[in-house]
């Protein structure tokens, strides 16, 4: 029987439509490729310490890297560590105690988790960062130090925002005008 030509040119449209087609990978490897290489490489020297948009940081130019201690975060009304509220900033300025209770019995709690200490830390004590708001007051921020420090977080580091394409020698200057900040303060 003979076909029309519509019909041949349907079958033939047909016989088209039934074929699997290819699907190349080959550019899409490429592309994973150069995206594991890229995560690889940037991401070994970044340490990022958790956000808080109500925390303004002091800059600073210091070129040491942040550590995963343990994180003591304090803005214009609480002290909070570990994501966890400790006390009011209100209720610390108006103690007059040098130790606050509360924040011990927790750095005493978060210690007794974790009791075997690195060799690191038998040498140089328990590590804790601050992360303080640059408007929180000297007075403040000593009283924390001194209780961490009775609690037995000895290596006290404080989270500074860190200002690029500093030169060797200004950051010298800084930490020596620093030092001596500290010492007048100290001193009154």
């Amino acid at each position: 029987m003979k076909q029309s030509v519509r019909a041949k040119r349907m079958a033939r449209h047909h016989q088209r439509m039934n074929k699997t087609s290819k699907l190349s990978l080959v550019s899409l490897m490429d592309i994973f490729t150069i995206l594991v290489f890229f995560l690889m490489v940037n991401a070994s020297d970044v340490q990022v310490l958790q956000n808080n948009k109500d925390i303004k940081l002091p800059e600073s130019l210091s070129k040491e890297a942040a550590e995963d201690n343990l994180m003591l975060t304090i803005n214009r009304k609480n002290v909070i560590l570990q994501g966890r509220k400790i006390i009011s900033v209100e209720e610390v300025v108006n103690s007059e105690s040098v130790v606050i209770e509360k924040l011990t019995t927790e750095l005493e709690y978060q210690k007794s988790k974790r009791p075997n200490l690195t060799q690191y830390e038998l040498e140089n004590g328990r590590s804790i960062n601050i992360m303080a708001d640059k408007s929180v007051e000297y007075a403040l921020l000593k009283k924390i130090m001194q209780t961490s420090a009775q609690a037995g977080y000895t290596n006290i580091s404080l989270a500074v925002e860190q200002m690029y394409g500093a030169s060797d020698e200004e950051i010298i200057e800084q930490n020596s005008n620093a030092a001596a900040n500290d010492v007048e303060a100290n001193a009154s």
